[in-house]
């Protein structure tokens, strides 16, 4: 978390400095925020006080050590007239506030034509409300900066937009019964997460399954397993029990992987069952 010289917590996110795309990013737009400044003469404080954001955040921001909210461009744009391209750089800063390896993820599902997953220990972050999603942040241990949890938070929800693209991919899930019925995050968070799957449940392109905990044959003990097709007949996957848990893309390794996915899916209850028992979870809860 980065707080201004008052002490207040700044708005905005700070520069991983581990991440090298996002480094140069924002410290380009910080010199152009900057050439705008001087070039309408303005001092910082001056400027920070037209957009109603502090000196201090001002300076971060044009060093390249603070990403800037979207309205702190809007703001910026307006004040030094800009005529939209200050604002324009706001998809820029929305993709740079997430993690790096968040983006790279979010990357590989916007390729996709496929996919298909398993989960065994909470529900698929496609799948996800915005307070369950919340909840498994702010219970990570380490504890997470309120910042930290925020900016996961938002990262998770925007890989979402997969749902929107037209044509849609195949998608498909198969979820350890377990994962409906624990309360993560109270009561009220699981009943609006078993809503929302209901909803995933209608489209067309979406497959939700449930494994059920009294199914005695399971070939999924080895953990998740999650694999992307891509429109060039490419593939990538990943599995917490083979191959050391490392994304692979060797045809053998992926066959394997499917294998054991397809075998999930076969013992995991139909799509059609599976909607009925979320429905009587739902009904329990």
């Amino acid at each position: 978390m980065s707080v201004d010289s008052d002490g207040t917590e700044e708005p905005g996110w700070d520069v991983d400095p581990e991440d090298e795309q996002g480094v140069a990013v924002v410290a380009a737009l910080g010199r152009q925020l900057r050439a705008w400044r001087e070039a309408a003469g303005l001092r910082p404080a001056e400027f920070g006080a037209a957009i109603k954001y502090g000196e201090d955040l001002v300076r971060k921001v044009e060093a390249g050590r603070r990403i800037p909210r979207p309205e702190y461009l809007d703001r910026a744009d307006e004040v030094l007239r800009a005529g939209g391209r200050i604002s324009a750089m706001k998809a820029d800063m929305e993709q740079v506030r997430y993690p790096k390896k968040i983006r790279a993820l979010a990357k590989l599902e916007g390729r996709a034509v496929e996919l298909a997953a398993y989960g065994n220990h909470n529900i698929h972050g496609l799948l996800q409300t915005e307070g369950y999603a919340r909840a498994l942040f702010e219970m990570a241990q380490p504890p997470q900066s309120r910042e930290q949890v925020e900016r996961g938070v938002a990262a998770r929800l925007a890989r979402q937009t997969i749902f929107e693209r037209s044509p849609g991919p195949a998608l498909s899930f198969v979820q350890e019964e377990v994962t409906l019925r624990r309360t993560i995050g109270g009561t009220m968070v699981l009943r609006t997460q078993l809503e929302r799957l209901l909803e995933l449940c209608q489209l067309r392109h979406v497959t939700i399954q449930v494994m059920p905990t009294i199914c005695a044959d399971h070939a999924g003990m080895g953990g998740l397993i999650q694999v992307l097709k891509f429109g060039d007949g490419t593939a990538v996957g990943r599995s917490e029990g083979i191959f050391n848990g490392r994304p692979v893309s060797d045809p053998k390794q992926l066959q394997v992987l499917e294998l054991r996915y397809g075998m999930i899916r076969a013992q995991a209850l139909s799509p059609r069952e599976s909607r009925s028992f979320i429905e009587k979870l739902l009904g329990e809860t």
